[in-house]
């Protein structure tokens, strides 16, 4: 009798382990849902929009300007950004706030890529920390899944902006 319980439970332990171990490896590395907050994606992303992200473009250094992405924090590590590609590495980018009377510019340099929200009169970005490195990239939005009144696919708009596919 005892031999059973403890043979289910072992049991049970291994399949907890191995689809723990299954589901850590498709957030890691294929992707997850992520809440947004804060307001500096306003208005293509409001505070507690849900979205799919997928992190095998950044594993394959597919990222391209206008995709929005998920990121590590270069002032404080423990903290995720949310913000859109502005400038890949050897691009010029305006380094200045819009309210700046004087525009002052800047390349990227390599392994980097420059970071804005969307929201530029709220939004603590490149413009303040400066170009990111590639590594801290963790994933790319690609689908909104809530508010269900903006269900759908993030796409790409000629001036480089993205907005949900009606």
């Amino acid at each position: 009798m005892l031999r059973d319980v403890m043979g289910k439970t072992f049991r049970l332990l291994g399949y907890t382990i191995q689809y723990g171990c299954i589901a850590h490896c498709a957030f890691e590395y294929l992707g997850g849902v992520v809440v947004c907050s804060g307001p500096s994606m306003e208005p293509t992303i409001q505070n507690s929009d849900i979205v799919v992200s997928e992190n095998l473009s950044c594993r394959f250094y597919s990222i391209q300007k206008g995709d929005i992405v998920i990121a590590k924090s270069p002032n404080d590590p423990k903290s995720n950004i949310c913000k859109r590609v502005i400038g890949l590495e050897g691009d010029k980018v305006c380094t200045s706030s819009p309210s700046d009377f004087r525009k002052s510019h800047s390349y990227v340099p390599k392994g980097h890529v420059w970071l804005e929200g969307d929201n530029l009169r709220n939004s603590t970005d490149s413009r303040c920390y400066g170009p990111v490195p590639y590594g801290l990239i963790r994933g790319r939005i690609y689908f909104k899944i809530w508010p269900l009144n903006d269900f759908g696919f993030l796409r790409a708009s000629p001036n480089g902006h993205r907005f949900l596919d009606d």
